[in-house]
């Protein structure tokens, strides 16, 4: 395992694993997005890797952003700033052409900790977690896209009640309302995203790479370029080895040996 401060990273079968190391509550400071932004954008370029998991160590995934460095915001652009900083990394996340998975650890998922699962493409939490974007009660709001995301995910009257409470809720309704996509006993959630990273690692990576894009684009864009966006990728693709390995191999009644071109 090689590390930077406040980032632990293990590239291993193809997949990478981005840790959040600032005990205890591995809270996401300036700095520890500053490291975070390094290494995701490394692992993000590694030839080698297919899939990323952003998970927590120790106890808790994450409880969010620093609360010490909000405090002496007091003045419109220095606030702008701190959330055009969030945004900017939970966007290159969102928009990453590798899935990467969160793995939600530990007793709490809250506030810039939330946010950052939000802007994964699939989450899985530990039976114990709580989530919640507690913001609204410290006379704060979300600032690094969850106002956004939340609302695609589990719909704006659900969305609401969330934001403007600030009630947490646990993985089990989470899972209910679309919020995370599958929940798994305590202390084996990264063993769990280790055997979904393993499953979409032996897929064709330009398949993964366009499916995320038509998704995110439609999203982004609308429904109609969405569709558009889907017929371009889809294109693209038939030009592919895979997609000729992929084809050929179901015709010929074997697994297909994808090599990403």
């Amino acid at each position: 395992m090689s590390t930077l401060p406040l980032v632990l990273v293990t590239i291993k079968e193809r997949i990478g694993i981005i840790t959040i190391n600032h005990p205890r509550a591995n809270i996401l400071s300036q700095a520890t997005l500053e490291r975070f932004e390094l290494v995701f954008q490394r692992v993000l370029d590694d030839p080698e890797v297919k899939v990323i998991i952003i998970t927590g160590e120790g106890v808790l995934f994450s409880a969010g952003a620093d609360v010490k460095e909000l405090a002496p915001l007091d003045l419109h652009a220095k606030a702008e700033a701190f959330s055009q900083r969030g945004q900017a990394l939970l966007g290159l996340i969102e928009n990453a052409h590798k899935p990467v998975i969160a793995a939600i650890n530990g007793a709490f998922c809250l506030g810039g900790g939330n946010e950052l699962a939000l802007a994964c493409h699939l989450r899985l939490a530990e039976e114990g977690t709580q989530l919640g974007n507690p913001e609204v009660r410290l006379g704060l709001m979300v600032g690094w896209g969850a106002s956004q995301r939340l609302p695609r995910l589990v719909g704006p009257a659900r969305a609401l009640e969330l934001l403007l409470t600030g009630k947490r809720i646990t993985a089990r309704e989470a899972e209910r309302i679309g919020l995370v996509n599958k929940v798994v006993p305590d202390g084996k959630v990264l063993q769990e995203a280790i055997a979904w990273a393993q499953d979409l690692a032996q897929l064709s990576g330009p398949t993964l790479a366009a499916t995320l894009g038509a998704v995110y684009v439609g999203q982004r864009e609308g429904y109609a370029r969405g569709l558009e966006e889907e017929t371009r990728q889809f294109g693209m693709l038939c030009e592919n080895e895979d997609w000729q390995e992929g084809t050929r191999a179901f015709l010929e009644k074997r697994k297909p040996s994808f090599t990403d071109r």
